[in-house]
């Protein structure tokens, strides 16, 4: 387990942390909204432990955490009313699940739709570490099965966590909250998961 500064994190535990992602890890990181897990996005190994971490099924969409609008275009299809909102709502704690491109290993697509859900965070460690990686995380939100919210606790994810990745990043509290879910895929926008992200008027449930 590593501390980094919430707000000016440090460039060597940086480049720790990043190492261990490119080396295969999986590790627990703060975002805008909650705590979450993810490996690189190559890594299928690490994917298949974060779905058994979480016990989730191949239906449920993980993330590719993004650095930019650019990274989402090379990893969805993204049209002139998809790219307005995704424009007035990046960075922050929102997902979007959109058509994959043939740069998405099928693996991450949705099996039927070939969705897949992405986001740009707005929190400096995340960010630094998107850009010390090179690419975009693979990830999910940190909550167990049978709990009722993710945790922020980071004592909590010490005691949880620490044996089941390969690094835990402290970078203090974060919300208990997960990301505002907007599909994107269809004509028009619908709103999936509210969540931390405030919802833009006029979005279909």
């Amino acid at each position: 387990m590593i501390e980094i500064h919430p707000v000016d994190p440090q460039a060597r535990l940086i480049r720790q942390a990043a190492d261990v992602v490119l080396e295969g890890g999986v590790i627990v990181y703060p975002t805008d909204s909650c705590y979450a897990l993810g490996c690189a996005m190559g890594n299928k190994a690490g994917m298949e432990r974060i779905r058994r971490i979480r016990q989730l099924d191949e239906q449920y969409h993980l993330t590719l955490v993004c650095r930019d609008l650019s990274e989402i275009s090379v990893y969805a299809k993204v049209d002139n009313t998809a790219y307005r909102l995704l424009k007035a709502l990046t960075p922050g704690p929102y997902a979007f699940l959109l058509k994959a491109t043939h740069e998405v290993p099928r693996r991450l697509q949705h099996p039927k739709r070939k969705t897949v859900g992405l986001r740009i965070p707005d929190n400096p460690i995340c960010n630094a570490l998107l850009e010390a990686v090179g690419q975009p995380l693979m990830s999910s939100t940190l909550e167990l099965p049978g709990d009722d919210h993710p945790m922020s606790d980071t004592f909590e994810i010490r005691e949880r966590m620490m044996p089941l990745v390969d690094l835990v990043i402290d970078g203090g509290a974060c919300s208990l909250e997960p990301t505002t879910v907007i599909d994107l895929e269809g004509d028009v926008p619908r709103l999936m998961r509210r969540g931390r992200g405030e919802v833009p008027p006029g979005l279909e449930e």
